[in-house]
């Protein structure tokens, strides 16, 4: 593997050029929260919509000399659109991507990588980031931010972020220094690796990668881990970690989806493909039929439709299941319809 998701700018631009076409590598899928129709695609190059489920697709001509690393669509008004970048930190679009503009005030200038975008369930405005150079908040859609890195002395680089939508004060994060937590919006962090590493195991370079994090959505107490070293759950909202699926061929564990309604459905994904359970982490089965590569980077899961699911890959671009994950169909993201108009 050349590298860590997520957890190294440098290493992470390495392991994806080396995965194929720049094209083919999806970096990104935001899923619109009502209508399972639109659809937006980051990869190596641009920025796709769809708004027919991937029968046609736009491109959104460059609104920025760096790439795209991450995108996100606020929940209660999703004609906005957020994306992070790599090296020219947040941009937002109020309509539906066609228009993109800056929204970097209070970012430090060498914000290199934004890693993932979240948003307070009842006041969108709210925003956190995860960041190479640490967490930040914005309380105002995204026009200003503020640094949010207290109790967390020992690391740079968030990797991840999330939140228990139950109690939207509490946060998660992981970072290159494990998992954190915070219980006031983020306002101060407690480091939560009882079980996941020991600190003197962490201490070594590239012992730990925790590449996203992920709270049940039915029950606050029970948080998931996807990390470079396996898949760890903890049921007591992190406060001890045990490592689940040690059966599994190769551990290192890029993304994870949970099903909104049956808490023993979880989705993970990697070098070997997509692995499903439906008994809450005892057993966990291949669901890889119809994919040409095996190395998933992001797998996200319709919010209006459970059975509904995409799947990106670092060599053989987007696929689609409505199925549950049983069968996946290749989405090409050539066939584009007319390109949107600049900004």
């Amino acid at each position: 593997m050349a590298a860590l998701l997520r957890t190294s700018v440098c290493l992470v631009g390495l392991f994806l050029l080396a995965c194929g076409s720049r094209e083919a590598a999806v970096v990104s899928i935001a899923l619109h929260p009502s209508n399972p129709n639109i659809v937006y695609v980051a990869t190596n190059e641009a920025v796709h919509k769809t708004r027919d489920g991937g029968a046609t697709w736009e491109q959104f001509q460059a609104f920025t000399a760096r790439r795209v690393t991450t995108l996100a669509i606020d929940p209660k008004l999703p004609a906005t659109v957020y994306a992070g970048t790599m090296g020219d930190a947040i941009y937002k679009s109020p309509d539906g991507g066609q228009h993109w503009l800056p929204h970097n005030v209070g970012l430090k200038e060498h914000v290199s990588f934004v890693n993932e975008i979240i948003f307070h369930p009842d006041n969108t405005e709210l925003i956190y980031l995860a960041t190479t150079v640490g967490a930040f908040v914005s309380k105002n859609g995204g026009r200003e931010w503020e640094e949010r890195m207290a109790g967390m002395k020992e690391v740079h680089i968030v990797t991840c972020i999330t939140m228990d939508h139950q109690h939207p004060r509490v946060l998660y994060a992981g970072t290159t220094g494990g998992t954190y937590r915070s219980e006031d919006g983020g306002t101060t962090w407690q480091k939560k690796n009882n079980g996941l590493i020991p600190d003197d195991v962490l201490n070594a370079a590239m012992a730990l990668g925790v590449n996203m994090l992920a709270v049940d959505p039915r029950n606050s107490d029970i948080v998931y881990a996807a990390t470079t070293k396996g898949l760890f759950r903890s049921t007591n909202r992190a406060d001890y970690w045990e490592q689940i699926g040690q059966n599994l061929a190769n551990q290192f564990i890029s993304t994870l989806a949970l099903h909104p309604t049956d808490p023993n459905i979880v989705y993970i994904g990697g070098p070997e493909g997509i692995l499903k359970t439906v008994d809450g982490g005892k057993t966990w089965q291949a669901h890889n039929q119809g994919l040409t590569t095996m190395n998933v980077r992001t797998i996200s899961l319709s919010p209006s439709d459970p059975q509904l699911l995409y799947l990106g890959t670092n060599g053989s671009g987007l696929y689609r299941s409505i199925n549950g994950g049983a069968q996946w169909t290749p989405i090409p993201l050539t066939s584009h319809a007319q390109a949107a108009p600049a900004p």
